[in-house]
């Protein structure tokens, strides 16, 4: 099976791709009878990054509305958050949670390998809080969001490398960073069927010659064109579970046993390659998460709720439910300096756990 035409596209003489729109392309739409508006403002015009933003008319005015900042799947080389099945998957989303949704269209690789897709995700959540900074004026604030949001309760979300993405970018914000994010609140992580690997096969991995949707060989190709060049399917961008494992307990240690993230929702299905890596990475969230709902033990296969309607029902009341069951604050665990700080009998410096 060749990869490259399974996937529909084709690699340049300068290592870029081309891709041919075999997905179609969905505007957005400010019909004001539709039943969620929808709109694309610039993210960082330098990088071609942008936000699509979809507002559900349903609730009333006065209702603050969860923020669900959202990252698309394609294995971190394919489509948009134009993309007609993501497009719409944000409006369902938005109109059934309900949420104000944030896709954000990311850079994709090869042209632009990891970390190019984190820096962009990161992006999206300091933008947000920029805009509740006391110092943004009026003007510049999105109407949608700085009348509509409630901004303690954010959430990052994303479908297979989506996942991948939302699951880095928290832990570059929250814990390589430890940003002060306020009154931006990251409540959860809503991972769905995220995309990770390891250069040894798992027995699911290694069954999936002939899948319709994730074959084996399509897999090896999007990590080899999504890594930096020269590294392999352990690298922590593909594989943070043997990292974690490495490490053992000595970062939790650090953090003063704190979790690290906020709670994490996790979901798959037995059909999917990615399942024992969902498995992993589940396993490894118990030890990492204020909380950590699987759902893995369904039947159904790689991305089904693009083409199964129920089981995109099925995603909608999962997320629905997390959502509800997240509405306590999380805090944060200190930087690892203030920690020091506070062992050797300092006031610790923690702008990050004032909530």
């Amino acid at each position: 099976m060749d990869p490259y035409k399974f996937l529909h596209i084709k690699r340049n003489a300068d290592g870029s791709l081309t891709r041919p729109i075999f997905v179609p392309l969905t505007t957005p739409s400010d019909d004001p009878s539709a039943a969620v508006l929808s709109r694309d403002v610039p993210l960082d015009p330098s990088r071609g990054t942008w936000l699509r933003l979809f507002l559900p008319t349903d609730p009333p005015a006065s209702q603050l509305l969860p923020v669900l900042t959202y990252f698309h799947g394609g294995g971190f080389i394919l489509f948009s958050a134009a993309s007609a099945p993501f497009h719409d998957s944000c409006c369902q989303m938005a109109r059934k949670l309900p949420a104000l949704v944030v896709s954000v269209e990311y850079r994709l690789a090869p042209e632009h390998r990891l970390p190019a897709a984190y820096d962009d995700a990161v992006d999206a959540v300091r933008w947000l809080r920029r805009l509740v900074d006391p110092a943004c004026p009026t003007e510049a604030a999105d109407p949608w969001l700085r009348g509509r949001a409630d901004f303690s309760r954010c959430f990052l979300a994303g479908s297979s490398s989506g996942g991948n993405i939302a699951y880095h970018a928290a832990r570059r914000l929250l814990v390589e960073e430890a940003e002060d994010l306020r009154p931006v609140v990251l409540r959860g992580l809503v991972l769905n069927q995220p995309y990770f690997g390891g250069a040894e096969r798992t027995p699911s991995e290694a069954a999936s010659a002939g899948d319709r949707i994730v074959p084996l060989a399509a897999n090896d190709l999007m990590w080899e064109l999504s890594l930096p060049e020269g590294d392999d399917r352990d690298h922590v961008f593909c594989n943070p579970m043997i990292h974690h494992r490495r490490r053992g307990t000595e970062e939790e240690a650090g953090r003063t046993g704190q979790a690290l993230l906020p709670r994490c929702l996790v979901r798959g299905y037995l059909g999917d390659p990615l399942i024992d890596r969902q498995r992993e990475f589940a396993a490894m969230l118990e030890e990492q998460a204020a909380g950590t709902v699987a759902l893995l033990d369904r039947e159904g296969f790689h991305a089904v709720e693009l083409f199964d309607s129920s089981k995109a029902e099925l995603l909608i009341a999962d997320i629905k439910q997390f959502l509800s069951d997240s509405s306590l604050p999380w805090q944060p665990p200190p930087p690892e300096s203030a920690v020091a700080s506070s062992a050797q009998g300092a006031d610790p410096v923690c702008p990050s756990c004032k909530y």
